[in-house]
């Protein structure tokens, strides 16, 4: 290896940027103009702010992530019981946040941490609300809306202009469509449509597109219509499903979130499904 290749990557800082006293910088991070980044920031390895952007409070951003301009991120959450306590936000590495979105740390009414994984894509102007867990690999299209106290599982899509209630589960691998409002939980794998949003069936182009077997695929299918029948309880379903399907780990997955319940009602079909 190289001496240039050992020697630390350059850190650039605008003249126009203003980095407060306290912010901790990682290698190569690059910092463009007009950018306002607060004394309890913390920028990761190769962290990029592309301009006007501005990260305040506690938050930690992860290495690699790119933000473009006027993003809002770590400013006090948008909940009118929040008093200035301690909180934190926690954005993992390799993000893409594009323009005009917003990421709000935490509150006292949710264990003051909003948290979110790594190599997500937030297009413009999306909005992570207070207290929220965010996956790995999440996209938000443009204009998505997650309200406070959420749940996104790894890999889920939410289509341009989606509204997320607060409380609500997203599972992994889900898919909500453009234009929804979803007011209830949206099982793993499945996908979510309309205003009020109704489970439409499972996203089989996203589970095609990320390798799943066409027996697991299949197998899901089967699963899917069994558990959403017009007969018995949904609960008396799940334990149905349960014993069917005991040894295929995808579908314990969805009944494991049905299980473990929320505040909100499980997403379910305007009427019995036919093929997912």
């Amino acid at each position: 290896m190289s001496a240039d290749a050992e020697a630390p990557a350059e850190t650039r800082v605008h003249p126009s940027a203003v980095v407060e006293d306290g912010a901790v910088l990682g290698r190569g991070v690059s910092i463009g103009p007009f950018c306002h980044v607060g004394p309890e920031v913390s920028l990761g390895d190769g962290v990029e702010l592309v301009s006007h952007v501005v990260v305040a409070g506690r938050t930690d951003i992860g290495a690699r992530t790119r933000i473009f301009p006027f993003a809002s991120i770590g400013h006090p959450p948008q909940d009118l019981k929040y008093r200035g306590e301690a909180n934190r936000l926690a954005v993992g590495s390799d993000c893409l946040i594009r323009e005009g979105v917003t990421m709000n740390p935490g509150t006292a009414g949710g264990g003051l941490e909003t948290v979110v994984g790594d190599g997500c894509a937030f297009l413009a102007n999306s909005h992570v609300g207070h207290d929220c867990r965010v996956g790995n690999r999440v996209v938000f299209s443009n204009n998505v809306m997650l309200a406070g106290h959420c749940q996104v599982g790894d890999f889920a899509i939410l289509g341009g202009g989606a509204a997320v209630i607060q409380f609500a589960r997203v599972g992994a691998h889900a898919f909500v469509g453009g234009l929804s409002g979803l007011e209830n939980d949206l099982i793993p794998y499945g996908m979510a449509m309309g205003n009020r949003a109704y489970l439409s069936g499972l996203n089989i182009i996203g589970l095609q597109r990320r390798g799943f077997s066409r027996e697991d695929i299949h197998t899901l299918r089967r699963a899917y219509r069994l558990l959403f029948a017009q007969e018995g309880t949904l609960m008396e379903r799940v334990e149905d499903v349960a014993e069917e399907f005991e040894q295929h780990p995808i579908v314990q997955e969805i009944l494991a979130f049905i299980r473990e319940g929320g505040k909100r009602s499980v997403c379910i079909p305007r009427e019995a499904p036919g093929p997912a």
